[in-house]
């Protein structure tokens, strides 16, 4: 039997350099005779036995580095089989011969890949329980095009890269091993060794559902289809819904801040699903959106360099135990939102970067495969089997753990090549410009598909640039994406409420600018985490003036941004006025609602949010212009703003006034469309909320006198840096 191999083969598998074992291990028949041999490094005897009769063959050993074989007649050859061996521990164990299996993807699934178009790779790629002619065990499979070697190492085999080497499927790039006997809870890392320059690592696996906590980087198997869902209902309501005309209020939080346990430690998923959820069902959102959940490195990057795309991160528990806080949301009435991350991923070793020895899901340039700002790489978007695979993680996402709608981070880095760029270090496109044309294709074959398989699912867009049509569809030349932050009304709200009072006079355009292009996208009104990070400061911080008007400031900061037009976004600890800024590594200041001021803010906000859901004309026509009319948007000298909100009822509308300066006014006269009482549904000036309770004891009768082009009017008294909300209740009396 040795004279049948030859011995650079068998040097090549002893030194880990073979890659194609099928040719040396498993089972092999010529003639009438059946050769089956196996590789065990650690077994000092070991012997071949028939899984059906229990039929024992000692096996020889054909090299010291513990190659062995046996040559058996033809019957043999139709015989399932397992090993048992005596390890130099005489320790006595068994396993099964990997090289007797078929593969797992079909030529139909390479095909699809190559095409960009397997929109359920991640069922194929990875590591998958499978049973194979009742054998138990795990299938794994990679793309590494340009390797010449791929071996899985785990637990199960020593962590030895010559036991169980994948094997190449057909010239696709794949590599794939069905490994017997071996189930949930296995670690494991794909040896990569490359033809280009040498280059080998360890690699956590691209498609993993579950992985180590950090340090610690190995892939783990886990069956993600084990969980049983109870939000059937909750998904047969969300597809029937239109999202532009539904109510979104998205809390936005970083899991490991928002409250620590005991000792500092991070709550597990199962934790917040009992603390968060019954917080957020109190408070009043609609949704909540997490900051990136997938499997990173490093804590402080906030979970925005990735180097798990499928594998919800181990701080918090495992797989099973994040679908249990969805479906916990989903269960008590909120919607969930990730953080995603298609624009870059980081450098780390066991990552995606420079996967089989090439930028195999990057560029090879610099000027287009790193990203100058944030040190990471750039997708290369032009690639099919790329897109894929991003394509395919965000309906992975969508699909296995039920989300609800994806925040696309970053997508101005996607679309400009020359984002963040000086002259001369970006190369341009095919037509000579600075768009990413690869990009552009990508998020719109993302938005097609989202839309497409997961019904009432959104997506959002990170996009602070004047690019056209974001959020509108694809067939019309858009970008497809449902809603687009409205950056430029976050900074110009901010840096106007930033202003001592005194100055607001001079920059009332600040406010009025946003409703010029207000309608042009499908809006969110962002602010956002990060407002309150890299010494920008809490959001209370940003406001001028002393400990009075800081909170009466943040109340009318909260309440205009309720009254405008679009969605809502507020990142967490805002809503009762923490002072510090955010970080990563400490949990919010909940000792601060012991201090009555910090609990008076946040019932403002709770009520906020309450009325908001409560009032049609807040949400149902955010995204037609017929949901807006000024009052009057030019009271500069007064500092004073006053519009209606409309509801899809024809007589169902808001009338919200603004005083941003600390004096009261009195006698302030504005004009309403309909005769009738006007309830105050809000006031921040209430001292339930921390104010002095300046206002119109709940209400003021119309007058029949024309006011701002209006046939009726209201007088009244505005509290001083503060919102009013009010309604028509009931007609007017005769006077």
């Amino acid at each position: 039997m040795t004279r049948k191999i030859h011995p650079d083969a068998l040097n090549a598998l002893i030194a880990g350099e073979i890659g194609a074992p099928a040719i040396l291990l498993g089972r092999q028949r010529s003639g009438d005779c059946v050769s089956i041999r196996t590789f065990c490094p650690w077994a000092k005897s070991l012997e071949l036995v028939c899984s059906e009769t229990g039929e024992r063959v000692a096996m020889q050993r054909l090299h010291k580095a513990g190659l062995f074989a046996v040559e058996l007649d033809a019957a043999w050859s139709e015989r399932a089989y397992h090993y048992t061996c005596v390890t130099k521990e005489d320790q006595r164990e068994s396993y099964g011969d990997p090289y007797i299996y078929p593969p797992l993807l079909s030529d139909y699934d390479l095909h699809l890949f190559g095409q960009g178009a397997h929109r359920e790779i991640y069922e194929k790629l990875g590591a998958h329980l499978r049973c194979i002619d009742g054998v138990d065990g795990v299938n794994f499979a990679v793309w590494a095009p340009n390797c010449y070697k791929v071996a899985v190492i785990g637990d199960f085999n020593r962590w030895d890269a010559r036991t169980h080497i994948l094997q190449e499927n057909g010239e696709s790039g794949v590599w794939e091993l069905f490994v017997p006997g071996i189930g949930l809870g296995e670690r494991y890392k794909f040896e990569v060794r490359s033809h280009n320059r040498g280059y080998q690592a360890q690699k956590a696996d691209p498609f993993a559902f579950h992985a180590e906590l950090r340090p610690k980087t190995a892939s783990i198997v886990c069956d993600i289809d084990a969980y049983a869902w109870h939000d059937a209902d909750w998904l047969e309501a969300r597809a029937k819904a239109d999202p532009l005309r539904q109510p979104l209020n998205i809390y936005e939080v970083h899991l490991g801040s928002w409250r620590r346990g005991d000792g500092d430690k991070f709550l597990s998923y199962r934790e917040l699903a009992q603390q968060l959820v019954p917080y957020l069902v109190d408070m009043g959102y609609t949704h909540l959106e997490l900051l990136p959940v997938a499997e990173h490195p490093l804590d402080k990057s906030w979970g925005y360099q990735v180097t798990g795309y499928f594998a919800p991160t181990s701080r918090f528990g495992t797989p099973l135990d994040f679908m249990h806080l969805v479906d916990c949301c989903h269960q008590h009435g909120i919607g969930v939102i990730l953080d995603w991350v298609p624009a870059h991923f980081p450098k780390d070793e066991h990552g995606l970067n420079y996967f089989d020895g090439t930028h195999l899901y990057s560029h090879e340039d610099p000027r287009q495969g790193e990203h100058p700002d944030w040190g990471t790489m750039i997708f290369n978007y032009a690639r099919q089997e790329v897109r894929n695979f991003l394509t395919a993680n965000a309906l992975f996402w969508l699909k296995k753990y039920h989300i609800d709608g994806l925040r696309v981070d970053a997508v101005s880095s996607m679309i400009y090549l020359s984002f963040s760029r000086e002259a001369g270090d970006w190369l341009p496109n095919e037509y000579g410009s600075h768009e990413n044309l690869g990009a552009l294709a990508f998020l719109r074959d993302f938005n097609e598909a989202v839309h497409a398989e997961a019904p009432g699912a959104i997506t959002i867009a990170e996009e602070a640039t004047s690019w056209p049509m974001v959020s509108r569809p694809t067939y019309i030349g858009g970008l497809g994406f449902t809603f687009k932050w409205n950056m430029g009304w976050m900074h110009d709200t901010l840096q106007y409420m930033s202003r001592d009072p005194v100055h607001r006079r001079h920059h009332h355009h600040q406010i009025t600018f946003a409703l010029l292009y207000a309608f042009s996208e499908n809006f969110v009104l962002p602010l956002s985490h990060d407002e309150v990070v890299h010494l920008k400061g809490s959001l209370i911080s940003k406001l001028p003036g002393d400990y009075w008007q800081k909170f009466a400031g943040l109340r009318l900061l909260f309440g205009y941004q309720y009254t405008q037009v679009g969605k809502l976004l507020n990142f967490m600890g805002g809503e009762f006025a923490q002072f510090a800024e955010w970080s990563e590594a400490r949990s919010l200041d909940w000792h601060l609602l012991e201090v009555e001021k910090h609990a008076q803010m946040q019932a403002w906000v709770r009520d906020l949010n309450h009325l908001y859901r409560a009032e049609a004309a807040l949400w149902q026509r955010d995204c037609d212009a017929g949901g807006f009319r000024w009052i009057d948007a030019d009271a500069a000298d007064y500092s004073v703003y006053s519009y209606m909100r409309f509801a899809e009822a024809a007589h169902d509308f808001l009338v919200v006034v603004l005083n941003c300066t600390p004096v009261v006014r009195e006698d302030y006269r504005i004009g309403v469309p309909e005769a009738g009482y006007y309830a105050e549904l809000l006031n921040s000036d209430a001292r339930f909320y921390g104010g002095a309770d300046v206002g119109n004891a709940g209400g003021v009768h119309s007058d029949s006198i024309a006011s701002h082009g209006l046939p009726h009017s209201i007088r009244l008294r505005l509290p001083p840096l503060a919102i009013l909300i009010l309604k028509k209740t009931e007609s007017a009396q005769p006077s």
